[in-house]
């Protein structure tokens, strides 16, 4: 009889204990609780804390709403049919005001279930826009337009909050056609730039002649038009000894005499 009443008693204790432990949750901090009792979803989102719930026939759901990083990869083409892909990390949000009428109205997590075939749609019809050799030049002005039309996609939904491009991946033979085309661009931007230096070299070579020679000719002409200056020139010039030599004019001829010592 005693064993039976221990048994009792062990029973009792465990169902009160079960009875116990199912009459309450907790909602964790960035989360919000869904209530459903015998599969019937409770219109208001519970907030974080302790919460006291039917027993047995009702289950709390924990449903985060702070940012979540989402990373991906796409596979799309380019403008060119080039194959390319795009690493990528979206932040998202769900309003807490949306919280019941998401998990109601769409199945899973709101990633894979709304946001991600848009987003690959998405990078599917920007990247088609370019050539592959102009994706990553361009990977701001892309980054900008996808994260552009996934927001109207998720308006009323869900909260698009940023979108970043970590990697553009490009197949090894066309990554090494743009490596050659980029050396021989800066190799044809080096040959012009030697271009213009020797036609600057030149132009600066003309423009020193053209000056000494118009320095010749006011000379020249000062000289016919002043002979004195002459006179004056060779006295400046001249040492202080007895010239050795004297020009004559005989016959119309200027003759060179040596003089006597």
């Amino acid at each position: 009889m005693k064993s039976g009443r221990f048994i009792g008693i062990g029973v009792a204790g465990f169902l009160f204990v079960m009875l116990f432990m199912s009459s309450y949750a907790t909602v964790p901090p960035g989360h919000r609780g869904i209530s459903v009792t015998l599969g019937k979803v409770a219109p208001q989102a519970l907030g974080e804390g302790f919460a006291f719930k039917k027993p047995f026939i009702e289950t709390i759901l924990k449903y985060p709403i702070m940012q979540i990083t989402q990373k991906g990869r796409a596979v799309s083409f380019s403008s060119d049919l080039q194959t390319i892909s795009v690493e990528f990390a979206l932040m998202y949000k769900t309003p807490e005001a949306k919280v019941v009428e998401i998990y109601q109205q769409y199945a899973g997590e709101p990633y894979a279930a709304l946001i991600e075939p848009r987003l690959q749609e998405a990078i599917k019809q920007v990247t088609a826009m370019y050539r592959a050799e102009e994706l990553v030049k361009n990977r701001e002005k892309i980054k900008a337009t996808v994260l552009e039309k996934t927001k109207k996609e998720m308006v009323g939904l869900l909260t698009i909050v940023d979108f970043a491009i970590t990697n553009i991946d490009l197949t090894d033979q066309l990554e090494k056609a743009i490596e050659d085309k980029q050396v021989k661009e800066q190799q044809a931007l080096a040959k012009v730039y030697e271009l213009q230096k020797a036609q600057k070299d030149a132009e600066i070579r003309i423009v020193n002649a053209k000056a000494e020679a118009e320095a010749i000719k006011i000379t020249g002409d000062a000289l016919a038009a002043a002979p004195k200056l002459i006179e004056l020139e060779l006295v400046k010039k001249w040492d202080g000894k007895a010239p050795q030599s004297v020009v004559t004019s005989q016959g119309g001829a200027n003759i060179l005499l040596p003089l006597s010592k």
